[in-house]
């Protein structure tokens, strides 16, 4: 990632406590396994100028 772009983001407290579980799993600060979550799910939509 060579350029980073700052965002907030309100999440459910549980949802916060799943992220927090699997980041402590695979060694990743929450942050990296949003980020990662993200890719992940993105890696099959390739960007659609029509969706909405």
């Amino acid at each position: 990632m060579d350029e980073e772009k700052r965002i907030t983001v309100r999440l459910p407290l549980e949802l916060h406590e799943r992220l927090t579980a699997l980041a402590k799993r695979d060694r990743r600060s929450v942050n990296g396994e949003i980020v990662h979550l993200l890719e992940v799910a993105l890696a099959d939509h390739p960007a659609d100028a029509e969706s909405p």
